[in-house]
């Protein structure tokens, strides 16, 4: 990727060479040389570094490589403010600028990193707008957009790429320790925690190993988690650990760190990755409670199913209107090692019962077609997944075994078609089904957010060259994750009191129609609104608690501010 400045061609005498390709003529660096013993002669190995400008032969536009071999050499940091759009979005900007300054991001930040800490915060902005985080397309971002920086300054890809590099690890964890010293933490909080993780595509990472990608196989991953105050909808911190690390190690760390930031009455809700005999009773040990979606021990799992099923899911004190399933309780232990009996809620949803059916008989279709295609086969072995659910019937002859066809097990496809439909969760703390449900739900928010780290703000992997670079961008990812959270909940918190589920109040709809508030630039070099807004973006702003005068005075203070500069 070429930069969008220009800088001397190294003086560096029997070290730079040109080629010239296709009408281009490309600047080389050489690294060193090979002595080749069979030819007498060693032999340069060079890395371009830049591409020689057409109207200045002594001047070049350099690549990400000069900037690796020559990091001391003055290079560019900011854009002439004639460099800026003649068009600026600021319906987003707005929304976002508002956001850090109900929760003194700013502030916080400041004391943390300094002064740059509004090019961090700007950094933040452009994830969540654009679902990227690449640092050589900020500069785009930026000419199309206010910032947060001191006199707006656009900063070039370099820069921005060295201030990533520049971060330290204890700036992440002085934030983490300050936002959390912020929190209330008197009255009990059930903490949604679950991890993602992200292949690595390049570069020294340490963190990078090849573990159990949920994605991307084949490829080294970081593992990447976030604690979650379901209460009040806010990320509470993150951590990123190896991706050869299992999630249900990584939670008694996890614990730990709890500890250390001062949370006590506590519970968490956990996916069910997180269960394991191992994990309930560290939590037991730590006095923390817990709501867990049931995983593996299937047959326990059927036995409690068993035991009430016929007797709730007609009944109607059994029924959980908000959520259109029927629920009931009982107790009993969860291991034979427990000495506590926990608490089990059993669920049945009639549609869920119908889709699980579906997909169950179209599962069994599916590998009935595999088996149909071997058959005939010698030396086929039908596969465990397979043989879960039909029984295989081969045909041996002069010690050679042929594959002949295969036959349902009924017995086991009935039972987990007696099992469509239902659900269970476990607690330790004592509750009612409903009460249960309720706090698992709030996960939704939660798991939004992992959606919105995924798909939304660009981080599916990373493509870095250093442990710094990866654990600085999950720096940013995180905060920006505050930010869009709180976008999140606000807007979902609107269309509930208008009880409407408009299309345009999800995340994303909502900011690609806030992008189209725009300020244009007329003759005489001031911004001005290009139109009046329209209701659609009125109902979107509701949320934010602006409104279109807001937006007017909050215009005019941008251009100001602009002309200032100038």
């Amino acid at each position: 990727m070429y930069a969008d400045f220009r800088v001397k061609i190294p003086n560096e005498v029997g070290k730079i060479s040109k080629k010239k390709i296709k009408g281009t003529t490309y600047i080389y660096y050489q690294l060193s040389r090979t002595y080749k013993p069979d030819k007498k002669y060693s032999q340069p190995k060079s890395t371009p570094i830049g591409k020689m400008c057409e109207d200045d032969n002594d001047m070049m536009i350099p690549n990400n490589k000069y900037l690796v071999y020559f990091p001391e050499e003055a290079l560019p940091e900011a854009k002439a403010a004639s460099a800026r759009s003649s068009c600026l979005r600021i319906g987003s900007y707005l929304v976002i600028r508002k956001i850090i300054a109900e929760y003194h991001l700013d502030e916080l930040l400041k004391e943390v990193i300094g002064d740059e800490s509004d090019l961090f915060l700007d950094l933040a902005a452009y994830s969540i707008v654009t679902e990227n985080n690449a640092a050589q397309y900020y500069p785009d971002y930026a000419y199309n957009h206010p910032l947060l920086t001191k006199e707006m300054k656009i900063y070039s890809d370099s820069k921005v790429s060295k201030f990533i590099n520049g971060l330290k690890k204890e700036h992440s964890v002085e934030f983490l320790n300050r936002w959390n010293d912020r929190i209330e933490k008197k009255s009990k909080i059930y903490v949604s925690y679950d991890s993602t993780n992200k292949n690595c595509q390049a570069g020294d990472v340490e963190l990078a190993e090849f573990g159990h990608a949920k994605d991307d196989k084949n490829k080294p991953v970081i593992n990447y988690s976030i604690g979650y105050d379901s209460r009040n909808e806010l990320p509470l911190w993150y951590e990123a650990y190896p991706g050869s690390i299992v999630d249900v190690s990584q939670l008694r760390q996890t614990i730990k760190k709890v500890q250390g930031m001062g949370y006590k009455d506590i519970g968490f809700i956990l996916d069910r990755g997180y269960f394991s005999e191992e994990n309930i009773h560290e939590m037991d040990r730590n006095g923390y409670d817990f709501i867990i979606m049931m995983k593996g021990m299937k047959k326990l799992v059927k036995d409690v199913v068993k035991d009430v099923k016929g007797s709730f899911e007609e009944d109607r004190k059994c029924s959980i209107r908000d959520y259109k399933v029927s629920g009931t309780t009982l107790k009993r232990k969860l291991f034979e090692s427990d000495e506590k009996e926990r608490y089990f809620h059993i669920y049945f949803n009639e549609s869920k019962r119908n889709s699980e059916r579906e997909h169950l008989e179209a599962r069994i279709d599916y590998l009935a077609e595999i088996l149909e295609d071997k058959q005939g086969e010698a030396g086929y072995e039908c596969p465990k997944a397979v043989c879960n659910y039909f029984e295989p019937i081969y045909h041996v002859k002069d010690n050679v075994k042929t594959f002949v066809s295969a036959r349902e097990r009924n017995d086991v496809i009935n039972e987990e078609i007696k099992l469509c439909g239902y659900f269970v969760l476990i607690t330790s703390d004592k509750m009612t089904a409903s009460e249960a449900l309720e706090q698992y739900k709030s996960r939704d928010s939660f798991e939004k957010l992992f959606r919105g780290d995924k798909s939304y703000l660009g981080n599916h992997s990373y493509r870095v060259h250093s442990s710094e670079s990866v654990a600085n961008k999950i720096f940013i990812e995180f905060v920006a994750l505050v930010i869009r959270n709180k976008i999140y909940s606000l807007l979902k918190e609107e269309m509930r009191r208008n009880r409407k589920k408009n299309n345009y109040m999800t995340v994303p709809a909502a900011l690609r129609e806030l992008e189209k508030i725009e300020m244009i630039r007329m003759s005489d070099g001031n911004y001005h609104l290009e139109h009046a807004v329209t209701k659609t973006q009125k109902d979107i702003l509701k949320a934010f608690h602006l409104t279109e005068k807001n937006i007017r005075e909050q215009a005019i203070g941008i251009n100001k501010e602009l002309q200032k500069f100038a």
